[in-house]
């Protein structure tokens, strides 16, 4: 089982027709299940995930120039 570090829920608003019907729907949030480099497998957004690899590849980039 991941754990879940998103709070992220799905959103809700209404479908309209073309005769302005509503019905209800629900627009989910892109959960991404991946496996940490310490082999953890966690759920994340898409938007969180690509945060994290910026940052971690920002890291590694200072790291070498430190060196």
């Amino acid at each position: 089982m991941a754990n879940k570090l998103t709070s992220k829920k799905p959103l809700f608003g209404n479908r309209r027709s073309h005769s302005l019907r509503a019905t209800r729907h629900a627009q989910k949030p892109n959960l991404q299940q991946i496996r940490l480099e310490d082999g953890t497998k966690v759920v994340m957004s898409a938007r969180e995930l690509r945060t994290l690899r910026k940052v971690s590849s920002k890291k590694r980039m200072l790291l070498k120039l430190q060196k």
